[in-house]
C-alpha cells in the first residue's frame, strides 16, 4: 500500500514538474483546429520588417507553420483553404514585450474596490478575456511581466494547446521585489491584510542570497523570464518616489541566477541610478527607463541591452490619478514619470539605444496596445522602425527565432490592415485580420475553401 502511494505521488510530482516547464522556443505542435493547408493572398506583404514590402504575394501555411512565400496570387490546390487579403497590407503578428493579462486592466478603481471579494478564479476569467482582446488587436505574442504565477502559466499552456484564444505568452510570474518595493503586495494595506499577504509572498527578497531563492521560486512555478523591481513604481501604494530600491548586489544575484537557469532578466526601473545598476548587473532589457543621462545611455549600448519604452503607461496612470482612481501616494509619481519619460526616450533613440515594443497594458486598457506606435514615431522613429521594434527586435529580445518575420519555418502569425502602415502607423490601431499559428482568430469571413474546378 505504501509503495503504491509512493509511486502515485512520484508520478503526480513528475507530471506537475513537466507541466511547469517552459514551452519550447521553436514552433510546437499545431492546435487541432488549424487547417492543414492554407493559402493567404496578400495585396502587399511586409515579410521582413525593416526591408521594403513586396507586392501581391502568397503565403503558404502548412500545419500552422509558414511553408513558402511566393510572388503573385497563386491559386490554391483542391482542398486547401484560401484566405483572401488581396486588397490588404499583410505583416507579421505584432509582439508586445510588456503586458499584464491577469485580472482587471485599465480600471484601477474597480480593481481596488473588488480586491477583497474576488478570487484567483475570477481573475483568470478576466485574463482569458484580456488575452482574446489582445490577440484580436493584432498582438500574436506577448511577454507577461506580472500576474499570478500559476494562473498565467495555466493560461499560457491553454493558449499553446489551442484551448483558449489568445497570444503566445512568455510569462514572468510575479515580479521580484525587496520588502517595501514596487512588487511587495502588502504595501499600503492595513496590518491584518498585510500580514496575510506577506505570509504567501515568495517573490519578496532581501539580500543577494534571498533574491537567488526568489528567482528559483519563480522558475519553479513556470516562469520563462525573470522580472525584478530595480526602483520604486508609479502604481505602488507607498510613498518614496521612483528611486533605486535594490542594491547592486541583489540585482547581480537575480540576473546571474536567471541566466544560469536559462532565463532572460528584465528590470522595472525609473530612476537612472536603478537603471545603471541593472545594466551593470547584465539585464537583457529595462522596462520604462523614465530617467536617463549620458552614462545610462552609454551603458545601454555597451551591454547591448534593450529599452522597452511603455510610452502609453504613464499617460494612462496620470489620467487615472487625476480622475481619483489611484491612491494619493501614486499621484506625484505618475506626474513625474509622465513628464520625464518621452523626452528621455527621444534622446536614447537618437543615440542609438535598441528599442523593443512594450506598452504595460493592464495599466492602460487591453486591446489598445497599438496606440503605442504613434508615440514611437513621435520619438523620431519612422513607421518602419516602429513596426520593426514590435516584430524583429522584440523576437530578438525574446530569443525566439520562430517569430517576427514571415518566412519558411516560422510560426504562421499574420495580421492585415487596410492601407499601408508604413505611410500611417496608426492604421495598426484597426487590425482587420489576425492569424495565430495558422488559425484565423479575426476576419475569417473572408476565407474559405476555393471553388472546385
Amino acid at each position: 500500500m505504501l509503495r503504491t502511494l509512493a509511486v502515485t505521488l512520484a508520478l503526480a510530482l513528475a507530471a506537475g514538474a513537466s507541466a511547469q516547464q517552459p514551452a519550447p522556443a521553436a514552433a510546437s505542435a499545431t492546435p487541432a483546429s488549424a487547417p492543414a493547408l492554407v493559402y493567404v493572398h496578400a495585396g502587399q506583404l511586409l515579410d521582413r520588417p525593416g526591408e521594403r514590402p513586396r507586392g501581391p504575394s502568397t503565403v503558404i501555411v502548412r500545419d500552422g507553420v509558414i511553408a513558402e512565400v511566393r510572388d503573385g496570387l497563386v491559386p490554391p490546390p483542391a482542398g486547401a483553404r484560401l484566405v483572401d487579403l488581396s486588397r490588404e497590407f499583410v505583416l507579421p503578428g505584432l509582439i508586445d514585450m510588456h503586458v499584464h493579462l491577469w485580472g482587471i486592466g485599465g480600471d484601477p478603481l474597480r480593481e481596488r474596490l473588488t480586491r477583497l471579494n474576488t478570487d484567483s478564479a475570477d481573475d483568470l476569467m478576466t485574463a482569458v478575456v484580456n488575452a482574446r482582446r489582445t490577440l484580436e488587436a493584432g498582438f500574436t505574442t506577448v511577454r507577461d511581466l506580472g500576474g499570478d504565477p500559476r494562473g498565467i502559466r495555466a493560461l499560457r499552456d491553454a493558449v499553446e494547446r489551442g484551448d483558449v484564444s489568445g497570444p503566445t505568452i512568455v510569462n514572468a510570474g510575479s515580479m521580484i521585489s525587496v520588502t517595501g518595493g514596487h512588487g511587495d503586495g502588502g504595501n499600503g494595506l492595513a496590518e491584518e491584510w498585510a500580514d496575510a499577504v506577506h505570509a504567501h509572498q515568495i517573490n519578496v527578497c532581501d539580500g543577494p542570497d534571498d533574491c537567488r531563492r526568489a528567482v528559483r521560486a519563480q522558475v519553479g512555478l513556470g516562469a520563462q523570464v525573470i522580472k525584478f523591481a530595480a526602483t520604486g513604481g508609479v502604481l505602488s501604494n507607498v510613498a518614496g518616489g521612483l528611486g533605486r530600491a535594490m542594491t547592486p548586489e541583489e540585482m547581480r544575484a537575480i540576473v546571474e541566477t536567471a541566466h544560469a537557469l536559462g532565463r532572460k532578466a528584465t528590470a522595472h526601473s525609473h530612476a537612472a541610478e536603478g537603471t545603471k545598476a541593472a545594466l551593470e548587473a547584465g539585464v537583457d532589457s529595462v522596462e520604462h527607463a523614465s530617467y536617463l543621462d549620458d552614462e545610462t545611455i552609454r551603458l545601454f549600448k555597451a551591454h547591448n541591452a534593450y529599452l522597452v519604452p511603455t510610452e502609453i503607461a504613464p499617460l494612462a496612470a496620470l489620467a487615472q490619478a487625476r480622475a481619483g482612481a489611484l491612491p494619493p501616494a501614486t499621484i506625484p509619481k505618475a506626474e513625474a514619470a509622465a513628464a520625464a519619460l518621452h523626452a528621455n526616450h527621444k534622446k536614447a533613440w537618437a543615440a542609438g539605444v535598441k528599442f523593443a515594443f512594450g506598452t504595460d497594458s493592464g495599466v492602460s486598457r487591453h486591446g489598445d496596445n497599438a496606440t503605442e506606435f504613434a508615440h514611437l514615431v513621435d520619438l523620431g522613429m519612422t513607421p518602419a522602425q516602429a513596426i520593426r521594434s514590435a516584430t524583429v527586435a522584440a523576437a530578438d529580445l525574446l530569443g525566439r527565432d520562430d517569430l517576427g518575420v514571415i518566412a519558411p519555418g516560422k510560426r504562421a502569425d499574420l495580421i492585415a490592415v487596410t492601407g499601408s502602415p508604413l505611410d500611417d502607423v496608426r492604421r495598426l490601431e484597426a487590425v482587420d485580420f489576425v492569424m495565430h499559428r495558422g488559425v484565423v482568430a479575426k476576419g475569417g469571413e473572408r476565407s474559405g475553401a476555393p471553388p472546385q474546378r
